[in-house]
């Protein structure tokens, strides 16, 4: 009987530990974010790979680079990413481009071969994809607003409305639901949920996760609309725009990271544990220690 109270006492000390490396003392983070760089043009799309290292996009200069979280460094990756926007891994570890020169999902390989997973809806060309998650089946979803770019040649809107999409991994495109304006989007297959910024009506909603493809009715989440998005292991949603502002799971404002930046547009995790939060903000990136993970 003592060697069993003994071993429960161990285990309730270990579960203690690492509580308090996860996030001690309750608080997110204990430190401003850094400046890694501010040589681009504007920031958007972080991912972060098996490795933890971040990729991102300058979606002006039509580039990709990654921040090698070891060496702490910032290295081009890939030229012409035919516009690249949000980016996410696949289980592969490929990056997934919303690629929206002309109004595509590319797949790019570490190895930089480049595949076009989608060219439109029903014979007709996507808006411009903007932001995507990929669920555990290996389905897309992606959000598909209306920015009309200067860089578009020829453009002319096909598809009016903006909408959510999903394409299945046998590359079937689904239409799922249709907003004023969907941008930032984020997913947990652990948590079942699926979050989407409708930005220019300043709200972001949620979703159950069913199945493959398939969604509850949207409920509100909270009255603030969001560039970009991730999720930590908490639970907690981050939002950005004017800096970076945090919910809980159940839409309750608990904290905001200011950056000095005209504009915040995205996050992720990535960094050693995938406890850094990498932030896209205008001409410049940040990484911030967090006492949280980025939600697996």
């Amino acid at each position: 009987m003592k060697s069993f109270y003994k071993f429960g006492y161990v285990l309730i000390l270990l579960i203690l530990v690492n509580c308090k490396v996860q996030n001690p003392n309750g608080k997110l983070f204990d430190v401003p974010p850094i400046l890694l760089s501010s040589q681009f043009s504007f920031t958007e799309g972080p991912a972060s790979d098996k490795e933890g290292n971040v990729y991102f996009t300058d979606q002006p200069n039509d580039k990709i680079y990654f921040w090698d979280w070891k060496a702490n460094q910032i290295e081009l990756f890939l030229s012409k990413t035919g516009r690249a926007n949000g980016t996410y891994f696949d289980k592969n570890d490929n990056l997934i481009t919303c690629s929206d020169d002309n109004g595509e999902v590319w797949r790019v390989s570490k190895s930089k071969s480049i595949e076009a997973l989608v060219k439109g809806f029903e014979d007709k060309r996507l808006n411009g994809p903007n932001d995507l998650w990929i669920d555990k089946y290996g389905g897309i979803y992606f959000t598909d607003p209306l920015y009309k770019r200067d860089y578009w040649k020829n453009f002319k809107v096909e598809i009016p409305e903006k909408n959510l999409y999903y394409r299945n991994k046998k590359g079937v495109i689904t239409k799922l639901d249709t907003f004023v304006q969907p941008n930032g989007i984020i997913g947990s297959q652990k948590l079942k949920k699926l979050y989407v910024s409708d930005i220019d009506a300043g709200k972001t909603y949620v979703y159950d996760i069913l199945g493959e493809g398939k969604l509850s009715e949207k409920k509100l989440f909270c009255e603030m609309g969001s560039d970009g998005m991730t999720l930590d292991n908490q639970g907690n949603l981050y939002l950005t725009g004017r800096g970076v502002t945090i919910f809980n799971n159940k839409g309750e404002k608990i904290n905001h990271i200011p950056i000095d930046e005209n504009w915040t547009s995205n996050v992720t995790f990535g960094g050693e544990n995938n406890s850094t939060l990498f932030i896209t903000a205008s001409h410049s990136v940040y990484a911030l220690k967090m006492n949280v993970s980025g939600i697996k």
